[in-house]
């Protein structure tokens, strides 16, 4: 496993693997365990998704030891606000065991109850990541589909800088201005829908260049993210495809087949826009 080293100095795994929409119970706590015997190092979940239990089983279950695991989780748009945030925080640490998280993330930028006061909601709101970060509960803070001019309001009105910015981002929807921003600012990004929800398999550019260097389409996308110095969390259940979407250390891509996969148009968003989203 290869690492990328935050601006505080915490080593992060360069991919992770995602859990969204796995449900809780034998198919998440399967899908951990054989994550992490596969070599991933790098757990994401959230409390949204439910199954942060079920993440902390399927760790138990590897035998692997809890600190050489990195774990992600976010804090929910019903629970924003100061207290509210703390008091979510402590229900994920319950569920997901131990003393620490390794990553927390505010989930979203706008939720729909705060959208007419987003702005004093984030303060507030990250206020309660820094004193966990300060109180050593959290390794590293950071945000999740935040864009610019999210993350201009937030260090403007922070003391501790966001360390991650996990957003959508796949060939054809590569957020560029975003990945720009953060990088300026020494925020790693993570990249969700890494593999675009399969959608792009069968785009032309991207069959072209699995075929090229040998790959797999997935396999291809997954490297692009890290090639573009972006950490991946692809999801599956399926152990042949978790093994799969892991096994992309041993090639890089090339400026041509790079500026082949910039090229595709035909994907775009597939989430919501942070600005507009309905929940």
């Amino acid at each position: 496993m290869n690492y990328k080293t935050l601006y505080n100095g915490v080593k992060i795994p360069e991919i992770g693997y995602g859990t969204y929409k796995t449900p809780a119970g034998d198919i998440c706590e399967n899908g951990v365990r054989t994550a992490i015997e596969t070599g991933y190092r790098l757990i994401d979940t959230a409390a949204f998704y439910g199954n942060e239990k079920s993440v902390k089983d399927g760790i138990i279950d590897s035998n692997i030891c809890r600190n050489d695991i990195f774990i992600t989780t976010k804090l929910w748009n019903d629970d924003h606000g100061y207290d509210n945030t703390l008091r979510a925080f402590e229900k994920s640490l319950e569920n997901l065991g131990g003393d620490y998280i390794d990553l927390y993330l505010i989930h979203w930028p706008v939720p729909l109850k705060h959208r007419d006061d987003w702005q004093n909601d984030i303060k507030d709101t990250w206020r309660a990541f820094e004193r966990l970060y300060d109180e050593k509960a959290v390794r590293a803070v950071g945000v999740s589909n935040f864009l610019p001019h999210h993350l201009d309001y937030l260090l403007a009105n922070a003391n501790v800088m966001p360390m991650v910015n996990q957003i959508e981002i796949h060939v054809g929807y590569p957020e560029t201005e975003t990945v720009n921003y953060c990088k300026d600012k020494g925020i790693a990004v993570e990249a969700w829908a890494p593999i675009a929800k399969a959608k792009a398999f069968d785009i032309p550019e991207i069959k072209h260049v699995a075929e090229t260097t040998g790959k797999t389409p997935a396999q291809v996308l997954i490297r692009w993210c890290i090639d573009k110095g972006v950490i991946p969390l692809p999801k599956s259940v399926t152990p042949e495809r978790i093994v799969e979407n892991f096994n992309v250390s041993d090639f890089t891509l090339s400026e041509e087949e790079m500026r082949i996969l910039d090229g595709v148009t035909d994907i775009g968003r597939l989430g919501s826009h942070p600005d507009d989203c309905r929940f």
